[in-house]
């Protein structure tokens, strides 16, 4: 479902707000918790990155998807609070989703375990590796809209996920001896 209607319109009604929300609202969320470590705070980062979309739609024109605009509007939201409550740690802790059939609680709790080790080793990268290596794994985003989102050239891009991966992977390499 896109919205394409929504780069035409001078101010948004409560029923396009509501489908909004509910088809990008958990990866509005899940983007402040990436950048905050917080979950109160992706909460009031993710309600207000939507009055913002709902009283500043007449700024969005369409060059971008409709996503990338709500995410962009998330990392200055989530940068500007950071900034004024001065956060000292992010941090993201991924579970692994059931997978719908048994496993054993040994098996479960060492997939959990790598899981979390790589998690550490991508959290303990510097913003601009961490953030790209985010987009492009967890959003499945395309390196255009990377940029787009980051203000950054698509060639920049590619450099940072190229170095992140490596950094990611001499890590591991070390863990494992």
């Amino acid at each position: 479902m896109e919205f394409e209607y929504v780069k035409h319109m001078a101010s948004m009604d409560t029923d396009t707000l509501d489908a909004i929300m509910e088809h990008y609202g958990s990866d509005i969320w899940n983007y402040a918790y990436f950048l905050t470590g917080q979950h109160a705070l992706a909460d009031d980062i993710a309600q207000e990155v939507f009055i913002k979309a709902y009283y500043g739609i007449h700024t969005f024109r369409g060059q971008s998807s409709l996503k990338t605009w709500l995410l962009t509007i998330t990392r200055h939201t989530a940068f500007r609070h950071k900034k004024s409550f001065f956060l000292r740690r992010v941090t993201l802790l991924d579970r692994i989703q059931p997978t719908g059939h048994s496993t054993s609680a040994e098996t479960e709790y060492l997939d959990r375990q790598y899981t979390d080790d790589i998690w550490d080793i991508i959290m303990e990268l510097p913003v601009k590796y961490r953030e790209v290596l985010m987009l492009d794994l967890h959003y499945d985003m395309p390196i255009q809209q990377i940029a787009e989102l980051l203000g950054i050239a698509a060639g920049t891009v590619k450099s940072r996920l190229h170095r992140a991966r490596q950094k990611v992977q001499n890590k591991l390499g070390e863990h494992r001896i």
